[in-house]
């Protein structure tokens, strides 16, 4: 594990859930922001924010890293480790792109479903996730349903053997 990354794990486990009042964190570890820009003055940083609120992450912002030769490099790197969250090959296809001429650029991402959370006092995304079928399937029946609605796709169709699903 490289300093970065037992930054990373540090920031998750100790100061991470204590954050309640809105917090803005900046200058990530370059070993956990692979598609960040480095800072010029500390290449071990990069230059990327992250929005904490009432315990959670709301944000994510970072200048976007245009060197085709320094994102190969990463993308090695992260292969070359391995590991479930990482990816299994370099995407050539991105690092192309990039050879042809991407301009500076920079993006920050507030998701509407962490919004939501934070306005519901949610505390899992699955919670108000707008699309039903990525949320976990509910054991049991439907008390004002009864045994029909069990067997329904949320869409309508029908998982009843025998009617062509459709209802």
């Amino acid at each position: 594990m490289t300093a970065g990354e037992l930054t990373g794990l540090l920031f998750e486990l100790v100061a991470e859930p204590n954050l309640i009042q809105p917090t803005i964190l900046y200058d990530f570890p370059t070993d956990i922001s692979p598609l960040s820009k480095c800072r010029k003055d500390d290449p071990s940083l990069v230059e990327r924010f992250e929005i904490y609120v009432a315990g959670m992450e709301l944000g994510n912002a970072f200048s976007e890293l245009n060197d085709p030769a320094e994102q190969e490099r990463r993308f090695r790197q992260q292969v070359e480790k391995g590991g479930e969250e990482v990816p299994r090959e370099v995407d050539m296809d991105y690092i192309r792109a990039l050879a042809h001429g991407m301009p500076p650029t920079a993006g920050e991402g507030i998701g509407i479903d962490r919004l939501t959370m934070l306005f519901t006092d949610s505390h899992s995304i699955r919670e108000v996730i707008l699309f039903p079928l990525l949320r976990p399937e509910t054991s049991g029946e439907d008390s004002t349903e009864g045994a029909s609605k069990s067997a329904e796709h949320p869409t309508g169709i029908s998982a009843e053997k025998g009617s062509g699903g459709q209802k």
